[in-house]
């Protein structure tokens, strides 16, 4: 079956021209038997600039726990300073409400979040490719499976025609062997 056409015609009842894209294309690979699966995130990965590498990898940093200890430690230590310099020195750099400590998380909130969000549309899109990919795969296992299920209808009909005519040339012999056995046989009369 090497036309999309007859195939679609044959198999799902409908034109080519009426389908979408992706099952065009699933039935291209069914007619030329060729597969469809491919590697996603490979194709996906090669296309990355490497802005998004980078906004991935903070994600990925800003989203672990290694992060989360080196941040508490960060500000365990900015706070332990201020009061170690209050109680020594009487003076301090950043005084208690920690004016200069919400500035930096501000300006990190700031800058870490539109990086997250590139990460997380990315992402996005790449899940999105491999549901496409998945979607694709499985129309083309389901229409290979209805082919072989109307392959072994065919050879189940086949099967059963061949049976039909060996019992009817069977019945015709059995009828031959009664008609024998029941007409007098005038050359041998035991039988």
């Amino acid at each position: 079956m090497k036309n999309p056409h007859d195939f679609t015609e044959k198999v799902l009842g409908v034109p080519y021209k009426s389908l979408d894209q992706r099952t065009q294309k699933v039935a291209r690979h069914i007619a030329d038997r060729t597969h469809i699966a491919r590697n996603t995130e490979q194709e996906f990965d090669a296309q990355t600039t490497l802005g998004q590498r980078a906004a991935d990898a903070v994600a990925t940093f800003g989203g672990s726990w290694t992060f989360i200890g080196i941040f508490a430690a960060i500000l365990i230590v900015w706070v332990v300073l201020n009061t170690f310099i209050l109680v020594n020195v009487n003076k301090v750099f950043d005084p208690y409400p920690y004016i200069l400590l919400n500035l930096f998380l501000s300006m990190l909130a700031s800058i870490q979040a539109p990086i997250i969000l590139m990460s997380q549309n990315r992402q996005s899109e790449k899940d999105r490719l491999n549901a496409e990919h998945d979607y694709e795969v499985n129309l083309k296992a389901e229409l290979e499976i209805m082919l072989l299920h109307e392959k072994m209808d065919t050879l189940r009909q086949a099967q059963w025609d061949e049976l039909l005519a060996m019992q009817k040339q069977q019945l015709a012999l059995l009828a031959l062997i009664e008609k024998k056995s029941v007409s007098p046989n005038p050359t041998n009369p035991s039988l």
